[in-house]
């Protein structure tokens, strides 16, 4: 949705941070957004529809702008948490379909019209999407002990120690496929009691350890859209399946749906 911005990169450049549904001029009070040059205001778009934009320089975000800005990850994260703040006090106030980061258009009558071409999908993303929220869900698994091979002095093998130490092996080896099923099941049976209380869901691609001595397993990583009304209900059973499981069960949220929102 981004216009390419490269023959003006000295002019003014519309930037959308998302579009919400409300019937009258929405409030935009709070964050300031990516600058501090220019205020955040609304920008209509048609029956019921709003988007948010600011006014930035469009040289600020120019191809090669963005490039230095992905190897200096503070000045990433500057921005990256600017925009966010701008669409969850939006959403805070009013259904929202957050748009991406760094969304811009060359002015505020092109935005407009890029935008008003969207409206269906809009409003089928807000439909879904209206007073629910995403949670996210990350399940693991503690790692089994690894069992550690007692100090001898060293000597001669044993008669039979080559085929004991093929035993150990083939040994470790099960127990680790035993884990790894028992842990695939675990996260199926929470998956699918998390699924029956939630309108929408996604699997994600589980992480990997992130300290090199952590000694569990991440066997679920997955986003769900819940009522905000039922979030009491969601945080009651995660530690019911966290005591029936004995899996650890990490629940984050309540977040702006950003996964269910679909391309937009």
């Amino acid at each position: 949705m981004t216009e390419d911005t490269r023959s003006s990169a000295d002019a003014p450049a519309v930037y959308v941070y998302a579009v919400c549904r409300t019937e009258e001029q929405p409030v935009l009070g709070g964050p300031t957004g990516v600058t501090s040059e220019s205020p955040l205001r609304a920008l209509a778009l048609g029956p019921a529809l709003t988007a948010v934009v600011q006014t930035v320089r469009a040289a600020d975000f120019t191809d090669d702008a963005w490039q230095a800005r992905l190897a200096d990850e503070p000045e990433l994260e500057r921005y990256a948490r600017a925009h966010h703040e701008v669409v969850c006090a939006t959403a805070a106030r009013y259904p929202t379909v957050p748009l991406p980061l760094a969304t811009l258009y060359h002015d505020e009558e092109r935005a407009r019209a890029g935008l008003t071409k969207e409206a269906r999908r809009f409003h089928a993303a807000l439909d879904r999407t209206a007073h629910h929220a995403e949670w996210g869900v990350k399940v693991y698994v503690a790692d089994a002990p690894a069992r550690k091979a007692p100090e001898a002095a060293p000597q001669r093998p044993a008669p039979g120690a080559g085929r004991a130490y093929l035993d150990r092996k083939r040994s470790l080896r099960d127990r680790r496929e035993r884990d790894r099923t028992d842990g695939l099941r675990i996260a199926e049976v929470i998956d699918a009691d998390v699924s029956g209380l939630a309108a929408a869901s996604r699997r994600l691609p589980p992480h990997g350890s992130r300290v090199p001595d952590e000694r569990r397993t991440q066997v679920l990583n997955a986003t769900y859209l819940v009522a905000e009304d039922r979030a009491a209900e969601l945080s009651r059973l995660a530690q019911s399946l966290r005591e029936r499981t004995g899996a650890q069960v990490e629940l984050s949220g309540p977040w702006v749906p950003y996964s269910f929102v679909g391309e937009v």
